[in-house]
């Protein structure tokens, strides 16, 4: 990875503003080396970014962006240390890593509406929040997982009637055949391969349990200080994320191929029909793509705070700006 050089930069931005010939457009001098940390392996919430690449929309911004997965280190916290300049995150990383002082914010939401959802094979008969008593719930053993089922039992009037199993990343489809009754899955990923298996699944959709739950999943971040030092580069990066999220909303099947060509170990039928599935998704009914509310941000914390999982006093504001994207209103 090649590291920015911000003294450069500055001395730039001072000589064009001293001139008073800084252009929108980029230039030779300008291009910049970024690299940017997904949050999970390669899958269809990230086509749009590798359609910036492939399609030439960060060339056009006088931009190299370089992709990669984060390993075993977050990328809040490869964005945190600059080590990489920007990431993918979500809204729940993100609140818990403002409340703890991390100087991380979300610049842009990827896709509009929270496409995850609780999943159980169809055998099972859980057809509603209430049929989650006396079963067995499968995830990764987070506060905010356990968190959400106790709130939903207590809504319920069942509290403690869900036992919790720790799968991590053990297979949904074998834990469910195994060990558990339901689980916690992104339907664009996980719901589409059920279908291409003949996998009968009930589904129940998070934003449809409650308002507080239709939270930004992913999320672009960067950190706050190199942002405010950067504004130009992250203006140029947006643009050109914004032009690939556009193309991956109107041309799935042409973005399937994209993200296909640019990996290695995807299955082509699943990225295909999850691309179909996402298509419209990414924008939704935002005005623009990217836009993200104040209020889904504060509704969410408001959740985590009366749960007893965030110190009161969040603000929403901090966490996340509206100010880099394209707002074609």
């Amino acid at each position: 990875m090649k590291i920015r050089n911000v003294l450069y930069f500055l001395l730039l931005l001072a000589l064009l503003t001293a001139a008073g010939c800084q252009s929108d457009a980029p230039n030779q001098e300008s291009e910049q080396t970024l690299t940017v940390a997904l949050d999970w392996t390669p899958n269809i919430n990230h086509s749009g970014l590798y359609a910036a690449a492939a399609l030439g929309f960060f060339e056009e911004q006088g931009l190299t962006v370089n992709i990669v997965e984060p390993g075993e280190t977050l990328a809040p916290q490869l964005v945190a240390v600059g080590q990489v300049e920007f990431g993918l995150s979500y809204q729940e990383e993100v609140t818990f890593a403002r409340d703890k002082g991390v100087p991380v914010i979300s610049l842009a939401a990827v896709i509009q509406h929270n496409t995850s959802c609780f999943a159980s094979p169809a055998a099972k008969g859980i057809e509603s929040v209430a049929d989650f008593a006396g079963k067995v719930y499968g995830g990764w053993g987070g506060a905010v997982e356990e968190g959400m089922i106790d709130y939903l039992m207590k809504r319920e009037g069942r509290p403690g009637s869900v036992q919790n199993v720790v799968i991590g990343e053990a297979d949904f489809f074998a834990a469910c055949d195994s060990q558990v009754d339901f689980s916690w899955i992104y339907y664009g990923v996980t719901g589409i391969e059920a279908g291409l298996r003949g996998y009968p699944l009930n589904i129940i959709m998070l934003k449809e349990i409650d308002p507080a739950f239709d939270l930004y999943t992913p999320v672009i971040i960067a950190e706050e200080s190199w942002l405010k030092n950067n504004q130009d580069i992250a203006r140029r990066f947006i643009a050109a994320l914004s032009a690939g999220y556009q193309y991956a909303d109107t041309h799935p099947a042409e973005t399937a191929d994209i993200l296909l060509a640019a990996t290695d170990g995807l299955d082509e039928a699943l990225v295909k029909a999850g691309q179909e599935w996402l298509a419209g998704q990414y924008q939704g009914d935002a005005p623009y793509w990217g836009y993200q509310s104040a209020a889904v941000w504060q509704g969410f914390a408001d959740w985590l705070i009366a749960c007893g999982l965030l110190k009161p006093g969040f603000r929403a504001e901090t966490a996340f700006t509206n100010e880099y994207l394209l707002q074609t209103l």
